[in-house]
């Protein structure tokens, strides 16, 4: 069952769209289910004036990714990297089990977006994913999954 919360950002999404000179754009997907989320931000003084997604996906998909815009509008680049998938369901008031997943990609849309714009200005990646697997590729830093491994006898 889900939440009002839940039902009010599936039905009414906020932020929805794309913002044409973004300062960062990030996108993930999960194989698994389908879900695709992308992220466009506006950035000015460290402070993100507007975020806007367009995700492809279940209501739970639209409904965290809308939340995700929501909770990180008017936030400081740090204060936004501290967002969770915890924040983002505790937000939405839960979500079932099978769908913890979307959250999950809400919080990855939106380090992606955030190293997109730190690479693009020349400032410090973040390192939240750094252990991360490598196993979806979905999680923002895909670079670093997809490098080829160096041979130290090359």
């Amino acid at each position: 069952m889900y939440s009002e919360k839940v039902m009010d950002h599936f039905a009414n999404p906020r932020n929805v769209g794309e913002i044409e000179d973004a300062d960062g754009v990030g996108q993930v997907g999960n194989a698994k289910c389908g879900d695709i989320m992308k992220m466009y931000l506006k950035i000015e003084d460290g402070i993100i004036k507007d975020a806007k997604f367009k995700t492809f996906g279940c209501g739970a998909a639209v409904a965290t990714s809308s939340m995700a815009t929501e909770l990180i509008i008017g936030k400081t680049i740090k204060e936004a990297e501290q967002i969770t998938n915890k924040a983002v369901l505790e937000a939405l008031d839960g979500l079932p089990p099978v769908k913890v997943h979307c959250s999950v990609l809400a919080e990855e849309a939106i380090a992606a977006a955030l190293n997109d714009y730190k690479m693009k200005n020349g400032l410090d990646e973040d390192i939240r994913y750094q252990g991360c697997s490598g196993c979806c590729g979905s999680c923002g830093s895909r670079e670093m999954h997809h490098e080829p491994e160096i041979d130290g006898d090359e």
